[in-house]
């Protein structure tokens, strides 16, 4: 088995920054479709991509693929994949589903299709006559049928890849961590310019960035589902992990401050901080937006501020944005990305941005706006 398609999934709008990243990492004939980057590998660069993507949901390894107009159809073909180059023979593999626009529209009638075809293949590969013990490795299956197409993957990753392991606490709307590491990605910031976030909440935009800036991999600190599966050799793990702390430039020094007006939320950002092993990088204090004046040029300033999506708090948060535009006009050298739903943001921050981005937060429909400095 030397060649496999992986499938980087990613939030809406963020598949090609994760298909950049991918080509950055090295991956050629990367191809972006909607909310998925799918890509060549090999076995070995399971643990690799699972370890680097800063932008991705998940790695899945596509087993297969074909159209399935019947569930006969859906069974055999399924069963005629090589499921056991894959799962092993003690391996524990639950099926879940999803389907959208086709002909077969039960999503759990499809799922205990796919189940007793993988069944039926491992047992006469393996040469099992009982049912399968399921007590070993966990493999999640997914089959997803889409205009009756019929992909079905192995979840290489396990928790999504937005748990970094470092979050020990958070606020009532936390940003993903995938989705701040995309924010950083979509500026040229790269750990040579003051990088400041206004309102850090738990700090993970802050976070985020000090990993950018020091070329740490974002999966250092935790666990894949991938780790117990026998064809992912230990020594490719060995050689990922390896690789990343050859990479990594802990002695490169960043300047990055968050802010915020809570103090109980800056306390929560300096624990998230020192758990990814970042407390001593990170400047956290607390301190309201409009009292923010730059001291050095050419900085650049990233962050979600509060969507003032509840009526009684539309009022504050358009003054908050006010101030805030009318201060950076003081500071043209400075570059600012604000991430936000409020649909007038342009208006009451004062300027025009130089680009916008669609992005969603979660289930929140927003725009990035970027504010490009003058160089």
């Amino acid at each position: 088995m030397d060649k496999i398609t992986l499938i980087a999934t990613a939030a809406m709008g963020l598949e090609g920054i994760v298909g950049q990243e991918l080509r950055d990492l090295g991956y050629e004939n990367v191809k972006v479709e909607n909310s998925r980057a799918v890509f060549e590998a090999r076995p070995s660069d399971i643990p690799r991509v699972n370890l680097w993507l800063r932008s991705a949901d998940r790695v899945k390894l596509l087993v297969g693929k074909f159209n399935a107009y019947s569930f006969d159809e859906l069974f055999e073909n399924t069963k005629a994949l090589p499921w056991e180059q894959f799962i092993s023979e003690d391996g524990e593999f639950p099926v879940i589903g999803k389907s959208k626009k086709s002909k077969l529209y039960s999503v759990p009638d499809c799922q205990a299709i796919v189940k007793k075809a993988i069944v039926e293949r491992m047992k006469q590969k393996y040469g099992i006559a009982d049912r399968l013990e399921e007590t070993g490795a966990f493999y999640r299956v997914e089959v997803d049928i889409n205009k009756d197409e019929a992909w079905l993957t192995l979840d290489t990753s396990g928790s999504g890849l937005h748990k970094r392991g470092y979050r020990v606490g958070q606020g009532e709307a936390p940003l993903k961590e995938t989705l701040a590491a995309a924010l950083i990605q979509v500026t040229n910031w790269r750990g040579d310019a003051p990088f400041v976030d206004l309102f850090c909440g738990s700090g993970t935009i802050p976070i985020e960035a000090a990993l950018i800036g020091q070329n740490i991999a974002p999966g250092f600190n935790r666990e894949f589902a991938s780790e117990n599966w026998s064809f992912v050799s230990d020594r490719y793990w060995d050689a990922a992990f390896e690789e990343a702390e050859d990479k990594a430039q802990y002695d490169h020094p960043v300047n990055i401050q968050g802010m915020d007006i809570d103090p109980k939320m800056i306390e929560i950002s300096k624990a998230n901080a020192m758990e990814a092993g970042l407390g001593e990088l990170i400047l956290f204090k607390q301190m309201q937006a409009r009292d923010f004046k730059p001291v050095e040029k050419g900085g650049y300033l990233v962050s979600n501020p509060p969507y003032g999506e509840r009526i009684g708090d539309r009022k504050e948060v358009e003054k908050t944005y006010r101030q805030l535009g009318g201060t950076m006009k003081d500071f043209p050298t400075w570059s600012v990305y604000i991430l936000t739903a409020h649909p007038q943001f342009e208006k009451v921050y004062g300027t025009e941005a130089t680009k916008k981005r669609k992005l969603f937060n979660g289930f929140i429909e927003t725009n990035y706006y970027q504010f490009f400095g003058r160089k």
